[in-house]
């Protein structure tokens, strides 16, 4: 049959990455996965609770498009506690995950031909989702001198978007409300729709994680049940969009997605509870452990030129040094010290050759072992060469 031009997008090299070393461990091989970014816990146990005792309760029909009520309302509660915000409920749409978020959020945003900037290295399907949707993504180089985030100079009229994340994806750094205010300001002065993605919000360790709500209204802010709230495979997210948006995406939800999943919707109420937060606070306890680790491992292992890890749970570290192919020398890593690693190419399709990214998601065992594997590996390939 024949195909559109718009599905002909790039592969997401981490799920290839992931199925490589999905093969090695059916060989039989033990596999350290640094790869991928997803919590090596599930869901809390306030969040099964609550979905087995709703099961028990009754069928879980459809919802609502813009999602149930009282996980709207738990959700604007949120932004009181973690920013300070009295956010209306009405303003908070429940989405099929983050990736969803961003299906309508683009659809909502822009005519097909419109130009989106998003700072580089960034998480890829920004640039591949938009391409599907006959947008066209513009790559705005940054660096370490500005945390490797976008600046408001970068700003230009021909631009219909820009979307910022923070902390971001693959680097962990964040924006300071400073920083987060000019960008905003920049995008007003010009009419570019500001699209603030905040999926690893409660993952910081240098300080708080500044929500763009906080200096402007006029932007949607994406965020998603899968990173604090370790609920990867529920998708499920959420946006908060101007008012006069809600019925603009209202109707592009009801058409799209009918409701985000229910059974999920519920889950992530018992996860909002005190006692699902509880859990997942300790979860960042485990992360912060194993920041530390990282970059003193990384760095014993010859991995020391490193992106700021403010949050999430990534490092990015340059290996220009070292390689001018990082699939292969990720291949590598992979086939003789067992560990899985992710090549720069997925986030910066420019200077993509010259970087990895490394995830501290998983156990903090997993960690050490790791970075044992990863300076054994090193050593003996500074050795032979």
């Amino acid at each position: 049959m024949r195909h559109s031009s718009r599905a002909e997008v790039d592969p997401f090299i981490v799920m290839d990455v992931m199925e490589a070393a999905r093969a090695a461990e059916e060989a039989g091989r033990h596999i350290i996965h640094m790869e991928v970014g997803q919590p090596g816990t599930g869901a809390p146990r306030a969040a099964r609770e609550r979905l087995i005792a709703e099961m028990e309760a009754g069928p879980l029909g459809y919802t609502v498009a813009l999602g149930r009520p009282d996980l709207r309302a738990a959700i604007a509660a949120l932004y009181g506690e973690w920013y300070g915000l009295d956010l209306d409920p009405a303003r908070v749409v429940i989405t099929a995950g983050a990736s969803g978020a961003f299906l309508l959020a683009f659809s909502a945003l822009f005519d097909a031909g419109d130009k989106v900037a998003l700072g580089e290295p960034c998480y890829p399907s920004y640039r591949q989702i938009l391409r599907a949707l006959s947008l066209v993504p513009v790559g705005l180089q940054t660096d370490l001198a500005s945390r490797y985030q976008p600046l408001p100079r970068q700003m230009s009229g021909d631009l219909a978007g820009l979307i910022v994340a923070s902390p971001a994806n693959p680097t962990g750094t964040m924006l300071d409300k400073a920083a987060m205010g000019a960008l905003a300001g920049a995008c007003a002065e010009q009419g570019i729709s500001l699209i603030s993605d905040e999926i690893y919000h409660g993952l910081q360790y240098d300080g708080r994680a500044i929500s763009a709500l906080e200096v402007t209204d006029e932007v949607y802010v994406v965020n998603s049940f899968s990173k604090y709230f370790s609920m990867t495979g529920w998708r499920l997210g959420w946006m908060v969009v101007p008012p006069d948006h809600v019925r603009l995406i209202e109707r592009l939800a009801q058409n799209m997605f009918i409701c985000p999943p229910h059974a999920a919707q519920v889950a992530a109420l018992g996860a909002l509870s005190p006692e699902g937060r509880a859990e997942l606070d300790g979860h960042r306890a485990v992360y912060t452990a194993n920041r530390a680790l990282m970059l003193e491992g990384l760095a014993a292992a010859g991995f020391d030129r490193v992106a700021p890890a403010d949050g999430a749970f990534y490092v990015y570290a340059d290996v220009s040094e070292i390689t001018t192919d990082s699939r292969a020398f990720c291949t590598e890593i992979l086939d003789h010290a067992g560990v899985a690693v992710t090549p720069g190419l997925d986030f910066d399709p420019v200077r993509g050759q010259g970087t990895v990214r490394f995830s501290y998601a998983r156990a903090t065992a997993d960690i050490e072992e790791g970075l044992a594997r990863l300076k054994n590996f090193m050593s003996t390939r500074a050795a032979a060469e």
